[in-house]
């Protein structure tokens, strides 16, 4: 009997303690967290070039370097503008080559000839007259005949006057004027092909980033639209946490602030600090009925970036923050 009222008191008491122990955890506050989730910066890798994909050179998951090559893109028509944009331009450099070298050295010796052959005659034409002019004075001719020679000699005249001219532009070649709209057809021909050239520069598209391929979304042999994008990269030295906080917490959290987050996934904590507050939509505002207060209150998003490089931090890994 003794030893069956000591079991029963023994009872008593540990059930008194286990009820005491419930009614402590029970009026003992919770603490709060808040959770959320690791982001990271993400590219998008498309060509302004629409065609076919003639090579993907990377899986998802793969590593890949700042210029390391993506993928390649095949666009006939471009390849065609570039031949044209081409023949433009070597078209446009002889013309300009030629308006800079002026006439060829044949063209100035034969314009130099007809110059000579004019003096020539125009010297003739002077020595005819002054001939026909004493024989008009001694009244040996008439005067018609000393008027003809007379034309003859100023026609001579002329006609040398104009073949040297001819001679003197020939050999300064072409006007300034005439360079210089030269000149900008050859430049304006060389930004055809280097419009080109850059478009299609734009078809072998390169890392612009060291990361991790996140997204292959389109294969060899498939059409890429222009701008569509073709493999997507993730930057995992640019990361930060995401958290929703409610307007009244917004107290506990300034911009600057270094917190401790826990990383379950990783099964540690790492110190954080608070890089951007930024309110959230009106889909995400908390009606009085909801929040517990007698207003409604918006809901904003807080940035929080780690201090320090963690190893093995994937995107989309919970976070937890402790209030």
């Amino acid at each position: 009997m003794r030893t069956n009222r000591i079991l029963a008191i023994v009872a008593l008491v540990v059930l008194v303690a286990i009820l005491a122990y419930g009614l402590i955890l029970a009026y003992t506050p919770v603490p709060e967290r808040l959770q959320g989730q690791i982001e990271a910066r993400e590219y998008n890798i498309s060509s302004k070039v629409p065609g076919r994909v003639s090579q993907v050179l990377v899986r998802r998951g793969d590593k890949v370097a700042s210029g390391d090559l993506l993928f390649a893109i095949d666009s006939p028509e471009l390849n065609a503008k570039l031949m044209q944009a081409q023949g433009g331009r070597d078209a446009a450099k002889a013309k300009q080559q030629e308006a800079d070298n002026g006439a060829r050295k044949q063209q100035i010796t034969a314009a130099k000839e007809q110059w000579l052959k004019a003096k020539a005659a125009a010297t003739l034409a002077q020595t005819t007259y002054q001939r026909v002019e004493a024989l008009f004075v001694e009244g040996v001719l008439a005067r018609q005949k000393r008027d003809e020679a007379f034309t003859q000699w100023q026609a001579a005249k002329y006609t040398e006057q104009a073949a040297y001219a001819m001679y003197q532009m020939t050999d300064e070649g072409a006007r300034e004027e005439i360079k210089a709209a030269a000149e900008g057809n050859a430049r304006m021909a060389q930004g055809a092909v280097n419009e080109v050239s850059a478009i299609l520069a734009d078809s072998q598209m390169r890392s612009p980033k060291t990361g991790e391929v996140s997204e292959v979304l389109l294969h060899s042999g498939e059409l890429a639209p222009s701008g569509f994008p073709v493999v997507s990269i993730i930057d995992m030295q640019d990361v930060w946490a995401i958290f929703q906080v409610r307007e009244d917490q917004l107290k506990d959290y300034k911009v600057g602030q270094q917190l401790e987050v826990q990383i379950p996934a990783l099964g540690a904590s790492y110190p954080f600090t608070v890089d951007h507050i930024s309110v959230l939509g009106h889909f995400a505002t908390w009606r009085s009925t909801e929040s517990g207060h007698d207003f409604d209150m918006r809901t904003f998003e807080m940035e929080l970036r780690p201090t320090e490089p963690i190893a093995d931090l994937r995107v989309g890994m919970t976070t937890l923050l402790a209030r």
